[in-house]
């Protein structure tokens, strides 16, 4: 399978292979990962945090261990969003990520072509959550994001593709100023 993806955090060369798995994780496992305490307190002590903004890591924390969770139980057939790529179908939409996350000041360095021997799933970025301090809540935001539906109020799908699996970079099609920022 041809994808096309936003290189940001770490440089890829032309041919390099990597593996993307249960076993090998990207970024956002470790980004999760490390606010583990902040959540199981969150989680036992939930009246502690009404009415206190959640800094932006731990909401993602929130939604992404109650996504995992979800798709553990009831997708395991999907790719993790903890050991996977994100990727676009097209190289015009992986240049409009790209000119996006070097704008707001992400490392960003190129658009590459990948050839992916791996799963694949299609979901809607619109229905990413901000994580709650209710566990229950966040689990049902998780199910509504796997089971892919039509989005309620009619809102246009914003596709996410993730991928894991063996997965090379095939070819550099765009090199991205990783130095632009958001004015």
């Amino acid at each position: 399978m041809i994808f096309y993806h936003v290189v940001s955090d770490r440089p890829k060369q032309v041919g390099q292979h990597f593996v993307l798995d249960e076993k090998h994780p990207n970024g956002v496992h470790d980004r999760v990962y490390a606010e583990m305490s902040t959540v199981e307190d969150i989680y036992k002590n939930p009246e502690k945090y009404k009415g206190i903004e959640l800094s932006h890591n731990v909401d993602v924390a929130l939604r992404e261990l109650a996504l995992e969770k979800v798709r553990k139980e009831k997708y395991p057939q999907y790719p993790s969003r903890m050991a996977s790529l994100y990727v676009s179908q097209t190289y015009e939409e992986a240049e409009r990520w790209g000119e996006y996350f070097a704008r707001i000041g992400r490392p960003t360095y190129c658009v590459a072509k990948i050839e992916v021997n791996g799963n694949c799933y299609y979901g809607d970025a619109y229905k990413c959550f901000d994580g709650t301090i209710s566990e229950e809540e966040n689990l049902r935001l998780a199910e509504i994001y796997w089971l892919n539906g039509q989005n309620e109020d009619g809102h246009e799908p914003i596709t996410e593709v993730l991928v894991d699996g063996d997965i090379e970079v095939v070819e550099i099609l765009k090199e991205i100023n990783a130095n632009i920022k958001e004015e």
